[in-house]
Formats: structure tokens, sequence, C-alpha cells
């Protein structure tokens, strides 16, 4: 039986690739490791694992929350992630546009950095070309 530790860990991998989604857990402290372990069976396991809701739509409201709170960082992550979940270049364009109306433009424009940030390291890793 898979436990919700182990299907956090195999969303986990599938969204953000097997490296960063290893080295999280197998760096995590002795400090950092309850976070860890939190975040795989809960926010991995049960929510990104419901199937109640696919990984791509998922990946649209996460962005969304993200953009209105700011969070530069996690944005960039989860524009690769969206993409990896079927979101498309454009789409995530409109979201930023969209967001830009009922976050505010300092939102949008913190998104839209760490958008092309995402898109940028992709570009380099050979995973994906940058959008003109």
């Amino acid at each position: 039986m898979e436990t919700m530790f182990d299907k956090g860990m195999q969303v986990r991998r599938e969204m953000f690739g097997p490296e960063l989604a290893e080295v999280a857990w197998n760096t995590a402290t002795d400090f950092t490791r309850p976070f860890h372990d939190l975040m795989t069976r809960y926010c991995f396991g049960e929510t990104w694992g419901d199937p109640e809701l696919g990984r791509r739509e998922r990946s649209l409201a996460t962005l969304s929350m993200l953009i209105a709170q700011g969070k530069e960082l996690e944005i960039k992550m989860h524009v690769k992630a969206g993409l990896t979940n079927g979101l498309t270049f454009e789409e995530i364009r409109a979201l930023v546009l969209h967001a830009m109306i009922y976050c505010g433009v300092p939102a949008a424009f913190t998104a839209l950095r760490a958008a092309e940030a995402a898109f940028a390291e992709l570009a380099a890793a050979g995973a994906g070309s940058q959008p003109a």
C-alpha cells in the first residue's frame, strides 16, 4: 500500500523533476525535515494528489494565489510545474495580465519577472524554448 508520503514524492517528482524533489528531501536537516515531511504528505500527496481537480487546473489556481501574494520564488517554481502540467506560455502570460487587473501592477510585475526567469532557466537547460 502506497503511503501518502510516497504518493506526495511521486507528485513532486512529476511536477518539479526527480532532482528537485529528491534534493529537497535528501538535504533536509533535523530542523527542516518535519516541514518537508508534512509538505510532501499534505500538500503533494493529499492536495495535488486529489483527483477532483486536474493538475493543469491546480496549476492555474496555485499560480493565481501565488501572484496575489507576490511570492516570486514560488511563482517561478510553479511556472515550471505549470508547463509540466499542461499550461502554455500564452496561458501563463494571459494569467499574469488577468492578475494585473485583480491583484495590481506590482504583483503582476513580480509574476512577470518570475515567469521570465523560469522560461530562461528552462531554455538554458534545453527543456524548452523561451517565448518571444
